[in-house]
């Protein structure tokens, strides 16, 4: 996936800052950055969205956004636009997100040239890397904050190259001002997802924008050159088990890897940009071999030398324990939806207190190809 959701240890990059603006929950009357919820329900916000971006501009003023401190006094400063909703009676409905998905469906597709089309790909690895930063133990980390924005989790090696990613979402969030980025990120990963020929993910919003003293350490997310205990280390302290941990390495039938971003090059796939289960399949069926250059150990398909695994992608057919879920799930692409979903759904919702959820049940966001349908 998403060139990619592991890392060569030694990359850095720097990226240019995107601005955070708040986003309002309607539960939880104890959480004091909601606003009460209107006596009368909306069907439909649109005409409230040109004003809600007034409000934003006089609750935050004038800002470069070129600062961690820039940043952090936008946030604090959030206040204007939770003014501007509650001056305005106002709560995001599901009709509302399904417009901010639909916004994020015609920037996904006017990639041009980038990578093998489509945008899809390294969305769904900025709501991977924002969500899989989550330590059960300490409940720190995951998508609540959204902290990539923020230096220096915005330069981890882990996370070289999201700054596609954040400029591609801000052009949603200004144009919806009123979404959290953790919620922003999130359904954008989504929306790549389902639109790329993946299954349903249920998803709710319900995160909320952090600061810079929020942002995690380097060494959370998974490091491509390590072993099967390695991947067990990271994805346990997430409190997944090794199925799950199979079933999220699917997720590497999309998109590649650059040898500017984390070191490795190539796709795993011959079709990057449509999730299917022959990631599992080609782990299986190619013969593997290792990629005779100057970068990274990775492996390479003996027959074509035009894919590639890397060595995190290889234990799981030399593993007993994953080899046997990454068997089913190369014989059973509806298996591998179906656990796909569900650890993607969880892995998305990490860190985010269950007070904050709008919604006690996830919902399902229509793809645009659903809503044409109803549409005739």
């Amino acid at each position: 996936m998403l060139s990619t959701f592991l890392r060569a240890p030694a990359r850095r990059a720097v990226f240019t800052a995107s601005f955070p603006k708040a986003l309002v929950r309607r539960q939880a009357a104890f959480r004091r950055f909601s606003t009460a919820p209107p006596s009368e329900p909306k069907k439909s916000n649109t005409a409230l969205y040109a004003a809600l971006g007034a409000a934003t501009v006089a609750g935050l003023g004038y800002w470069f956004y070129a600062s961690d401190a820039g940043r952090e006094a936008v946030t604090a400063a959030k206040s204007g636009v939770q003014s501007g909703k509650a001056a305005l009676n106002f709560t995001p409905t599901k009709e509302d997100y399904q417009k901010v998905y639909n916004k994020v469906v015609e920037l996904v597709e006017d990639a041009g040239d980038y990578d093998d089309g489509s945008y899809g790909p390294v969305l769904v690895r900025l709501a991977w890397h924002s969500s899989g930063t989550y330590d059960k133990e300490t409940k720190t980390g995951g998508s609540n904050y959204a902290t990539m924005r923020f230096e220096p989790e915005s330069t981890h090696g882990a996370n070289a190259g999201l700054n596609v990613a954040r400029d591609l979402m801000e052009k949603v969030k200004q144009e919806f001002p009123w979404i959290s980025y953790g919620d922003l990120w999130t359904l954008g990963g989504v929306c790549a997802i389902q639109e790329m020929s993946g299954p349903k993910i249920p998803w709710r919003p319900g995160r909320i924008d952090g600061f810079a003293a929020n942002a995690t350490p380097d060494g959370r997310l998974p490091d491509a050159t390590q072993g099967a205990d390695h991947l067990r280390n990271i994805f346990y302290r997430m409190g997944f088990n090794d199925q799950e941990i199979v079933a999220l390495s699917g997720a590497h039938a999309l998109g590649r890897c650059h040898p500017d971003r984390s070191g490795f090059d190539g796709p795993w796939t011959f079709s990057p940009t449509t999730l299917t289960n022959d990631y599992y399949k080609l782990l299986f069926d190619e013969k593997w071999v290792w990629k005779k250059w100057n970068g990274p150990k990775q492996l390479e398909d003996k027959k074509t030398r035009s894919l590639m695994m890397l060595p995190t992608d290889y234990v799981l057919i030399t593993d007993k324990s994953y080899k046997k879920f990454a068997r089913a799930y190369a014989d059973n692409q509806d298996l591998f939806f179906k656990d796909f979903s569900a650890a993607v759904s969880r892995l998305f919702e990490l860190g985010v207190p269950e007070s904050q959820w709008v919604t006690s049940e996830p919902w399902e966001m229509k793809t645009k190809e659903e809503q044409e349908a109803e549409k005739k």
